[in-house]
């Protein structure tokens, strides 16, 4: 699965603010980042080193010129990547699982990227089993 009209340089792993990324970078809207956002050992197996959980974020970015098809066009990435996700239920294997469950949270449009921006992050957990 890929999603519409996105090339691999357009996903990137980096946590980092639309401001900062439109002032330091050449952008090319769309774009989708993919980060960590929070881990906590739980310790939940007692000879593990770690044990726990990792909340992972996926971020899709559009920018255009105008706000007509904006929310339409960020909600086609949206499905994109929560289909990605329902495909992806199970053992990613290295002690990684992801269990299906997923939160998406639209943003509202502000200004940035080509004149406005529309953001909307879809957090999942994944189980994690190390050491």
């Amino acid at each position: 699965m890929t999603l519409p009209g996105i090339a691999l340089r357009q996903i990137i792993a980096q946590n980092v603010t639309p401001e900062v990324s439109d002032q330091s970078t050449v952008s090319k809207y769309p774009l989708v980042y993919v980060y960590c956002s929070k881990v906590v050992n739980q310790l939940r197996e007692k000879f593990r080193t770690f044990s726990g959980d990792a909340q992972m974020v996926v971020e899709a970015r559009v920018s255009q010129d105008r706000l007509d098809q904006l929310e339409t066009n960020v909600q086609a990435y949206v499905d994109a990547i929560t289909q990605v996700l329902d495909n992806s239920r199970g053992d990613w294997g290295d002690g990684f699982f992801f269990d299906g469950g997923y939160e998406v949270m639209f943003g509202g449009v502000k200004h940035g990227g080509r004149n406005f921006l529309q953001i909307a992050k879809v957090s999942f957990v994944l189980e994690i089993s190390a050491g």
